[in-house]
Parts: structure tokens; sequence; C-alpha cells
């Protein structure tokens, strides 16, 4: 029997917004103004330097960055030196404007929930499965549960940069495991990343994986947990 639910973050539960938004919230922001075709050009040219957390990888690494990127979620230094350093591959009108991409996307306004993702949490609450928060992340999502009402059916965070350890290291999953007093045999873990989700199963955790895909695109992508969970 399934006692606890293991929930990652972006790409799971949460999508973030396109590139072309993200983007546009910091121009207006700073009241930096660039032409449409400016606008579209540059959100291209970040979108293929995966400067965006949570949006496209890189389509290649800088080479002075190689090092970072595999451990830049387990401090929120790493994280951001490894995300700005991507953003300042693409020229902006303002150097300043590289920081203030990467604070942005740490707003509840950045992201958006999966159609799904209230009513399966809140299916869950109501037939007593504990739930947890599993992410490979630099910063502190729990504004974004609380923002958008899910906090109350969240029973734990477990966050890669407040233990220094990043998915798939069973470490993380054990200490999610501990947290919600369920034992790793009875916890389903559910993520978009086959390779850093699918580390719990080394524990003995269920994995279920869902597709990363735009939150229009995939209305009902979590409702197969219910099924699972029984």
């Amino acid at each position: 029997m399934t006692v606890a639910v293991l929930f990652d973050f972006s790409g799971t539960l949460f999508r973030v917004e396109s590139t072309e938004s993200w983007l546009r919230a910091v121009l207006d922001g700073a009241g930096v103004e660039l032409s449409e075709a400016e606008i579209v050009e540059t959100a291209r040219a970040l979108e293929i330097a995966g400067a965006l957390p949570g949006g496209a990888d890189p389509v290649r690494v800088p080479e002075e960055l190689a090092g970072l990127w595999p451990v830049r979620d387990r401090s929120a230094e790493l994280h951001r030196a490894a995300y700005t350093g991507l953003s300042r591959q693409v020229p902006l009108p303002d150097p300043a404007l590289h920081d203030a991409l990467y604070d942005r996307h740490m707003t509840p306004a950045a992201w958006g929930p999966y159609p799904d993702a209230l009513p399966v949490l809140s299916a869950l609450r109501e037939r007593g499965v504990r739930v947890g928060v599993v992410s490979n992340i630099g910063w502190d999502l729990r504004p974004v549960f609380r923002e958008h009402g899910f906090d109350p059916l969240v029973d734990a965070y477990v966050l890669s940069y407040e233990h220094g350890v990043q998915k798939p290291d069973p470490r993380l999953f054990t200490a999610a495991c501990e947290a919600l007093g369920a034992d790793p045999g009875s916890t389903l873990m559910v993520g978009d990343s086959r390779h850093a989700d699918g580390g719990a199963a080394a524990l003995g955790c269920a994995v279920h994986f869902v597709d990363h895909l735009p939150a229009a695109e995939r209305p009902d992508g979590l409702r197969p947990v219910l099924d699972l969970v029984g």
C-alpha cells in the first residue's frame, strides 16, 4: 500500500513561463524597450543558451561552465552562477538584466501549475496519503506553492540546495521519506526525469514518469498517480 508520494517540481507539478514571457517581464520591469524583432531574437538566443531555469537545457554548455553545470543544484550560489553564466552568453542592453532574469524566475508569477496538479494533490490529501516535494533547485520554492494555494497539500519539502546533494543521489530521497515518516517501499516518486527522479528506485520506491510539456499540452498527465496509489 502506498502511504506517501514524492513529486518533482519543475515539469511535474509546475511549468515555468516561456522564455519570451520571462524576457518581456524583465524588460518591462526595468523600463528597457526593444523592438518586437529584437525581443523574439533575444528570447530565442536565451532559449538556445538554456538560460531559463526550468526551461530547455542548453544546446551547448560553455567550456567555462563545464565543471559547474553538473553540480549547479547543490547550492544557491552554484545555481545562480550557472544560470547567469548561461544568460551572459547572450548580449543584453544592460548587464544588470542577467541577474534580473534570474531573480524573475524565482517569483510565483513565473510559474503556473499543471491543470490536474491541484485536483490530484487534493485527492491524495483526502485519501490520507502524505505528500513531499523533492526538487533539484537552488532557491526556496515554497512561496510558489503558497501563492498558488498548494502549500496546505504538501507535508514536506526536500530541496537539493538545502541538503547539498542533488537527485539522483539516494540521500535526497531518503531525507524525503524520513521527513514523511514513510518507508521507501511504500512510497511513489513522480517526476519528469528518468535520470534524476529515477534515482528513487535505488531505495525501493516505485517511480512514475510524466512528460515535461507545456501545461496546455499535458492536461491530465498526473491523474494516473491516483490509480497507482489505489
